[in-house]
This record gives structure tokens, C-alpha cells and sequence, in this order.
């Protein structure tokens, strides 16, 4: 096999862009803990853009906010197009991501206050409520087909619904100031999108130009920026026809290569360099420590479990298809990696405390990096447990 067609097959992998992801990680790790962190961090921290707008941020905000914006449009489409024609087109497979999201959202918080209750780290109860949906996809894409469709695709919806709650808590118990002119103009040119698709606009362009302003609104009004990708998305038109290529599918393909080869990797570089103290090790085991790692890694693998055995016994909803109980447990736990959002809230949760932020980002490293190797196990031990009938 010559080079170039080996490189051929690596990149067109879905596991591929997960190895990627993980190198970066590495990478961002060893810089951060290096003579280069000053460096590296400076240039985060440089601001860039134009003034003119409002819009000259650092390059982290860039990075989280507009790149990752572009990482939930695709997220977003993939999800649209599944409940148009695919796994979630049946109002039972539909409502157990959302099901799931409310209880792996819920019990986190249950079990991180039960922990910092009356403490000063009572504040910080919405850190294990958050799944990180980049890196958690990444680590199940690494499982290629020995995992269902049907499973890769409800944690996809699961960690849409779970950050969007997340966002919403950001939007309601973190944010200082709603700035409402530019959250009514977000409404107004979300409108105006749905009204293109309902007039059955299909050029991308006329929908993409106004996803844009989307973006700005929402970002100056002081919601999380990246909702707008998941809205935009919902709005492209799409069909059921198996020859027609749709605009979302049109535009999906076009994204997968640069969201997974290039959003993803510098995402990971930008949002993963935590540099290691002897304080931050050492208070690793306090309340918040202890809260913030049983929240994501138990609380998340209880309420998301518990919340769809309830729904799928109530018959309100149904087990992805060919998919197992245990594969579910390995999900469960694969929604316990928090990260970005997670070290987000936690940023605004201890404002006043630099050295509480940074042993909150350990804690949250230390519950990631166990959520996402048990369920990467889990998942990889129970691959061909597949159930012929719902609810086994």
C-alpha cells in the first residue's frame, strides 16, 4: 500500500479524527506544564479582530466561541437529519436523549451539593451538570462500527440537549447582565431562517449570511454564542429522499473534514492546558474536588440511566436500536467528560478566587479523564451486545 493511500484511508476514519483530538490533548498538556506556557497563554489571552463591531476578543474566545460554533452547526445537522429520516425519526428513539440529558444533569448537581452545601464552594453546582460533546464523540468514534449507529448518535443528541441546558443555566444563574436588544434581534433573525425554510429556500448561502448575525446577537446579548450553530442547523431544509441530495446533507459533507481535522484538534491545543501545582494535586480530595468528580462521573452515569429506564419502562420512549443496558452504562460515563464547559462554569462560579478556578480545572481533568477511559472500556468490552426487543 503506497503512503498516499494509507493517508487516504486514515483521514477519511472516523476514528481518525478522535486520534487526533487525543494528540492534541497530550500536546496542550505538555505545553502548558513547560518553559512554553507563558508563551502559548499570552497568545491565547491576544486580542484580535476588529473594534469596530464589538468584535475584537481574545483568541480563546475566538476559538470557543466562533470555531466551536461551527463544530455544533455540524453536530446539529447530523442530529436534524436523523430525526427526518433516520434513528430518531420516532417520537420513542427522539425523547430518550432529552430524557437522559435532564437526569445526567440533575443528579450532578444533587451529588455535587450534598457535598459543598453551606461551603464556599457552594456556588459551583452547575460544573458537573455539563458534557463536553467534542471530546465525548471523540473517544466513542475511536470504537468505529463495533459500536451501533444508534448509540454514537443518541450520546450526540444526548450532549446537545445537556449543553443546551447547560447554556441555558450559564444564561440564568451565571451570567451578570442579559443585554435584551441583541437577544430580541437573535430571535428575530431566528425567525427569519425558519421563514426561508418554510418558503423552501434551498441555497445554502441565504441561510448561512444570516446565520452569522446569529452569531454576533447572540454572543453580545450574553448567551453562550454557540447555540447559534445548533439553530442554524435545524433551519437548513432537508428531505426523505434516498437519490435527491439535500442542502443539510450538502453542507454536512462539506463540514466533516474541517470540524474534524482542524476545529477539533485546535480546540483541544487551545482548551486543555492546565499547568499542574503542588496546591491543586493536594486539594484534589477536598469537598469540591470530591464533588465535582462524583458528580460527573457517578452522577452522570446514575441520572442519565436511571431517567431512561424510567422512560423506556413508562413506554414513553425506547432503547436505541441493537443497542445494550451496558453500552448504555458506557455512555453514561462517556457524558461524564466535562471539560470546556465545565471549567467555563467554573470560571464564573469562583471569579474571585484564581487559586479555587484552578483546583476546580484539576478536579474536572481528573473526572474526565476517568469517565472517558471507563466508558471507552465499557463500551469497547460490551461492542456486539446488541438487544432484538425494547427495553432488554
Amino acid at each position: 500500500m503506497n503512503l498516499t493511500l494509507y493517508f487516504k484511508k486514515f483521514f477519511s476514519s472516523s476514528q481518525a479524527s478522535g486520534i487526533i483530538l487525543i494528540f492534541c490533548v497530550l500536546v496542550s498538556l505538555f505545553i502548558a506544564n513547560s518553559s512554553a506556557a507563558e508563551g502559548f497563554q499570552s497568545f491565547l489571552d491576544t486580542e484580535t479582530g476588529t473594534g469596530l463591531f464589538g468584535l475584537k476578543y481574545p483568541v480563546s474566545i475566538w476559538i470557543n466561541d466562533g470555531l466551536m460554533a461551527i463544530f455544533f452547526l455540524l453536530v446539529g445537522l447530523e442530529i436534524k437529519r436523523e430525526m427526518v429520516e433516520g434513528e430518531l425519526s420516532s417520537f420513542k428513539n427522539a425523547s430518550l436523549p432529552i430524557f437522559a440529558a435532564v437526569g445526567g444533569m440533575l443528579v450532578p448537581a444533587v451529588i455535587y451539593t450534598v457535598f459543598n452545601f453551606g461551603t464556599e464552594y457552594a456556588n459551583g453546582w452547575g460544573i458537573p451538570m455539563a458534557t463536553d460533546i467534542a471530546f465525548s464523540l471523540a473517544i466513542i468514534s475511536l470504537l468505529g462500527k463495533k459500536i451501533p449507529n444508534s448509540i454514537k448518535i443518541f450520546l450526540a443528541a444526548l450532549a446537545i440537549v445537556d449543553d443546551l441546558g447547560a447554556i441555558l443555566v450559564i444564561a440564568v444563574f451565571y451570567t451578570e447582565q442579559i443585554h435584551w436588544m441583541y437577544l430580541l434581534s437573535a430571535f428575530g433573525v431566528t425567525a427569519l431562517l425558519f421563514l426561508l425554510n418554510f418558503l423552501k429556500v434551498t441555497k445554502i448561502v441565504f441561510y448561512l449570511v444570516p446565520g452569522l448575525f446569529l452569531w454576533y446577537f447572540l454572543h453580545h446579548s450574553g448567551i453562550h454564542a454557540t447555540i447559534a450553530g445548533v439553530l442554524l442547523a435545524f433551519s437548513i431544509p432537508t428531505n426523505i429522499s434516498s437519490t435527491e441530495i439535500s442542502p443539510l446533507e450538502k453542507l454536512e459533507h462539506q463540514l466533516h473534514v474541517p470540524v474534524g481535522f482542524l476545529i477539533m484538534p485546535i480546540f483541544a491545543l487551545a482548551n486543555t492546558n492546565i499547568t499542574f501545582t503542588r496546591e491543586m494535586v493536594s486539594e484534589v480530595t477536598n469537598t469540591l474536588g470530591l464533588g465535582i468528580i462524583c458528580g460527573l462521573v457517578l452522577g452522570k452515569l446514575i441520572g442519565i440511566n436511571i431517567f431512561s429506564y424510567i422512560a423506556i419502562k413508562s413506554g414513553l420512549s425506547s432503547l436505541p436500536q441493537n443497542a445494550s443496558w451496558k453500552q448504555m452504562w458506557g455512555v453514561g460515563l462517556l457524558a461524564g467528560i466535562g471539560f470546556t464547559m465545565s471549567i467555563f462554569i467554573a470560571l464564573l462560579s469562583f471569579k474571585e478566587s484564581h487559586e479555587i478556578q484552578d483546583e476546580a480545572k484539576f478536579a474536572i481533568l481528573i473526572a474526565s479523564l476517568l469517565a472517558g477511559i471507563s466508558g471507552f472500556i465499557i463500551l469497547k468490552i460490551s461492542a456486539g451486545n446488541t438487544v432484538t426487543e425494547e427495553g432488554n
